[in-house]
């Protein structure tokens, strides 16, 4: 063998050991990811060190690193957020769902503790009437009664999986939409090719005996980092810390981190 074969291969040996090493760091990164559990301030979270904080929705995802503002080409508005790598698995299913006709559109993407407290609290005083007709602001039910009305489809502050930046609403918020025409031919796409760029639909029927939310059609999440988040949350999270906002000392009787935030099917249960 000449000096320089030998020189060559040792070079190669050397590049394939750091590959390796790489990949054991990554590896590691990734259950670090999924498992690490700290208290930080909500201004220095970045998602990929998970805290509970993170996972009750309290940061800026305008201001966190791992997020990204969505184009206005795949949503219906403008200053939608987005975990960065849910977003680019949802362009390259916005692109093939294109290719059979079918189009995606982003209704509601990352909603933060502050912002699912606006859409909560303003159905709990009665300035937003619930999907049902029913308007809570003059009405005589009991706290615990309007909590279980709301959460028919709206999730307590600091319980949605859209605090995530992995979850979002697509093309129309009723389901009977999506049961003829192009709401139909949107959701049979879906169910058959949604799976192939990771996403998942959390809220099903109750058939089987589903806790939580009532069924939502144009609800979908990016499992590859959904999962974790939830397991981290099934691991960490207690309804002790849902507070904060009106009607939150009625998380404790609803158990709602058992029967809404771990009532999914699928979706990494």
């Amino acid at each position: 063998m000449g000096l320089y074969s030998f020189i060559a291969i040792v070079l190669m040996l050397s590049t394939l050991s750091e590959c390796q090493s790489n990949r054991v760091q990554k590896n590691e990164n990734e259950v670090i990811m999924q498992t690490e559990y700290k208290h930080e301030n909500m201004d220095t979270i970045i998602p990929d060190k998970l805290n509970i904080a993170f996972i009750l929705g309290k940061f800026d995802p305008t201001q966190t690193n791992g997020f990204t503002q969505i184009d206005q080409k795949y949503a219906d508005r403008a200053g939608l957020w987005l975990n960065i790598e849910a977003y680019e698995a949802f362009i390259r299913m916005w692109e093939a769902a294109q290719k059979d006709n079918i189009d995606l559109i982003i209704r509601s993407a990352t909603r933060n503790f502050d912002y699912q407290k606006g859409i909560w609290e303003r159905k709990w005083m009665g300035e937003t009437t619930l999907s049902s007709g029913v308007n809570l602001g003059n009405s005589k039910y009991s706290d615990l009664e309007k909590a279980k009305m709301i959460l028919e489809y709206s999730a307590m502050p600091g319980t949605s999986r859209h605090h995530w930046g992995t979850d979002i609403d697509l093309n129309a918020f009723e389901n009977d939409w999506f049961e003829k025409g192009e709401g139909l031919r949107v959701y049979y796409w879906l169910e058959n090719h949604a799976h192939e760029f990771g996403f998942c639909r959390p809220y099903t029927s109750k058939i089987n005996g589903r806790t939580g939310y009532n069924e939502e059609k144009w609800h979908w999440s990016y499992m590859p980092l959904s999962k974790g988040y939830l397991l981290f949350a099934s691991q960490h999270m207690s309804d002790a810390d849902i507070q904060g906002f009106l009607g939150s000392k009625t998380a404790d009787d609803l158990q709602v981190v058992k029967n809404y935030v771990l009532g999914v099917e699928g979706c990494g249960k």
